[in-house]
């Protein structure tokens, strides 16, 4: 078990950085065969186009910050509209299923 976990601590960063390097590559052949011939664009460059993955990963995922609390959790009782579904009677259950009924037909159609 040791050795399996010192193996990972030196593969993960190598198999990390040739991700990198290959995303890069992908990236900068898409935008060189895609973007010149559609938006008459200049051709980048392997590191602008690396430079572009990472602006990229930081204006969409930000800096790595995970928000895991915001998901719902099975062990937690699932999403918050579970719970009121589970506390409604049969007549309150019943009068939503009518109301979302009216809420999700088309416009002009009435019952």
């Amino acid at each position: 078990m040791y050795r399996k976990r010192r193996r990972l601590f030196f593969e993960l960063p190598v198999i990390f950085i040739a991700a990198i390097f290959l995303f890069g590559f992908i990236v900068m052949l898409l935008w060189n065969f895609i973007f010149p011939a559609v938006l008459h664009v200049e051709k980048i460059s392997y590191w602008q186009a690396t430079g572009l993955l990472v602006l990229c990963r930081i204006l969409f995922f930000g800096f790595g910050r995970r928000y895991r609390d915001h998901r719902p959790n099975i062990f937690r009782g699932g999403p918050p509209w579970r719970q009121k579904w589970m506390n409604m009677s049969d007549e309150e259950r019943t009068k939503f299923r009518e109301e979302w009924k009216k809420r999700c037909q088309p416009p002009g159609k009435e019952q």
